[in-house]
This record gives C-alpha cells, structure tokens and sequence, in this order.
C-alpha cells in the first residue's frame, strides 16, 4: 500500500480528496441531520447558532496563537543572525522597477478607491472589485521580486503561473465547502445572485488566492533574513515512528468529521485538519513532506508561507471592510477585538493557511524554495 501511493502520487490527491469531501458530510448523516442545509447554493441561510464569548476559550486561543508567533518569532531571528554578510545584491537599488508593476499599483489603487466608493455609475461593478484589486496587487508584488531579485513567477515560470489561478479556485472552494459546516464567515451583497451566477462571481475571486500568497512567499525570500538565513537554523529532530501520522490522521479526520456536529468546538479544525491530513498521508506514503526540510535547519518552507499569508490576510481584510459584496465573521468564543471584520485572534488561522497554500501551489509551480534567486 505504501508503495502504490509512493509511485501514484493522484492516488494520494484522490484519497485526500475523498476524505475533505466525504467526512464532514458522513458525520451529519450519521447524526441523523438534514445534509441538504449544507449543499446549499448560494450559502445564504444561517443554520449554525454559534456560542457567545467566552473568556476561558479566547485565553486558550490566544495562548495557541502567542505559540505559533512566538515560534515564528524564534525563527526569523534566528535567520536574522545567519543571513549572509551581504545583506542585499549589489545591484538591488539600480535595478528599475517593471513598468507593469507601476500598472498593478496603479490598478490596485484605482479598483481600491471604487470597491470603497458607492458610486453611481459603478454600481453594476461594484460587487466584483475583489478580482481586479488583487490582480493589480499581484503584478505589484511580482515586480518587486524582480526589483529586489531580477526575477519573479510570472517572468520565470509563465506558464504554470498562469495555472496557479485555475487551480486556486478548486483549492478555495474546499475551504469554502468546509466552512458550510461551521458557518465561520459569510457573504453579504449576493442577495438575488442564482447558483450559477454565484459560481461564476465566486470563482473568479477565488482564482487570485494561491497567485497571491505564492507571489508573496517569493518575494519574503528575497530578503536576506527570511531566505538564506532561515535556511541555516536550529535542525529538529523528526520522530521515525510512523505510529504518530497515524494518530494525527485519525484525530484529523475523526475532527472533519465532527465538525458539523459540534461546529463551536471544533471551528478551528477547518483550518488545521485539511494540513494534518496531507502532511500524515504523506508520511505514510514515505513522501518527503514540508516538514522535512527542518531535519537539516533549514525553516523556509514552515516560516516563509505562515507569513506570507498573514501578508495577505491583512490585505484581504482591510479591502474587504468597505467593500460592498464582503463577508462577514461569526467566530464562537472570540468574537471582539475586531481588526477590521476579522477577530483578532482569528487572524492566527492564516498561518496554517499558509502551509496549506504551499503544499499546493508546489504541486503546479514546484518547490519555491530550490529557486537558484535564494
């Protein structure tokens, strides 16, 4: 078995697959729930009543989060003391900036202003600002790469760049599907919009999350810190056991599929579980997974991805505020402390995120991290 899905890596995606899919729906089936709540299309009714703030909870979530950052923290000094003595390319601060990077600044802040705006002319477009500002914001980053660089992924890999926007709307709709479970956010300003129409409109958005985070995990590695000087940290020791991903895959799928049944206890698992799952039927499959690089010190690929969607989930929140098709949180236990509409503890569910987005943009793009610009 280990071996038919070491040789068929589909195999691993189709399992992977399946389990997203299935589990979550076979535990409110099995619950003896109506599932036909949950397939909606549009998601429009709310038949997840959350719990109310907790004090108890918001510490244990704050306390997660202060581990992961403080973790992050630890990392990027630790890059900081070992980056190379030439901290920058000699030629940085000559090399022009792309001309279309100017364009995607200037888009971005144009579609920035009208997504903020309530004009009357726009009104037509106004609930699809969220696919051009980030196709602006993505040109931007790109030409920053190659502004610090001389490269970036739409110059050196046009192609499979170009595949990473197909491939980014399937990703983001697993997320989007896991989410009927637990109802965490919602959309308001789709009110009318049939299940075809919301498909389209939806997909079109969708299509800009791994363009963008991958973008940006390109550009964290042209710093000195975060690039060579991660690479060269603390090694860890990484049990053999194969007793332990088989415990984490378990406990991952045994949450995925609770999740529905008890949505305020388990909400966190939408974002942890998808990873857990991945990372375990990797290593039983005896796949190298991003976890491996850690044996030889090298934390690139665990520290660059969790901040490079942190980046962008500070981006995505602060144009989604005033915008008129946005979402809206509804996050048992934590709810205040907003940082926009975010709570600002669920801003920690942007770091497992990031590995997400990694695992599978390496899969169009290949590894980020063997790139000779690092």
């Amino acid at each position: 078995m280990n071996a038919r899905l070491r040789d068929s890596p589909n195999t691993l995606w189709i399992i992977f697959g399946l389990l997203l899919a299935g589990l979550p729906l076979l535990g409110i089936i099995v619950s003896g729930r109506d599932a036909m709540p949950y397939l909606e299309m549009p998601p429009t009714t709310r038949h997840v009543r959350h719990a109310g703030f907790s004090w108890p909870w918001f510490a244990f979530f704050a306390t997660a989060d202060l581990l992961l950052i403080g973790n992050l923290m630890w990392a990027v000094r630790c890059g900081k003391k070992n980056k190379p003595e030439a901290a920058e390319p000699h030629d940085y601060r000559n090399r022009a900036f792309p001309w279309w990077g100017w364009v995607g600044i200037t888009l971005c802040l144009i579609i920035w202003l009208l997504a903020w705006q309530r004009f009357t002319w726009f009104r037509h477009f106004q609930p699809h600002t969220f696919l051009p500002i980030w196709a602006g914001f993505i040109l931007a980053v790109n030409a920053l790469s190659v502004k610090r660089c001389g490269s970036c992924l739409i110059l050196r890999r046009p192609l499979r760049f170009m595949l990473l926007f197909p491939a980014s709307v399937g990703f983001w709709w697993i997320f989007e599907y896991l989410n009927r479970f637990v109802q965490n956010w919602y959309y308001t300003g789709i009110e009318g919009m049939g299940p075809a129409e919301y498909s389209y409109f939806s997909s079109l958005a969708f299509a800009t999350v791994l363009p963008g985070v991958l973008s940006m995990i390109e550009l964290l590695l042209t710093f000195p810190t975060l690039g060579r000087g991660l690479a060269h940290c603390r090694p860890i020791h990484l049990p053999s056991s194969r007793w332990i991903p088989t415990i984490f895959l378990l406990a991952a799928c045994s949450g995925l599929a609770l999740i529905g049944i008890f949505p305020d206890q388990l909400f966190a698992l939408l974002w942890v579980s998808p990873l857990m799952i991945i990372l375990s039927i990797q290593r039983l499959a005896d796949r190298p997974t991003l976890l491996y690089p850690l044996k030889k010190g090298d934390w690139r690929p665990v520290v660059v991805p969790a901040l490079a969607a942190l980046i962008c989930g500070c981006f995505w929140e602060t144009w989604n505020f005033f915008s008129l098709a946005r979402w809206t949180y509804s996050i048992p236990y934590v709810q205040r402390l907003h940082l926009f509409e975010m709570p600002i503890l669920g801003y920690g569910g942007y770091l497992p995120f990031g590995l997400e987005c990694l695992v599978a943009g390496t899969l169009i793009i290949g590894d980020p991290f063997r790139s000779d610009i690092i």
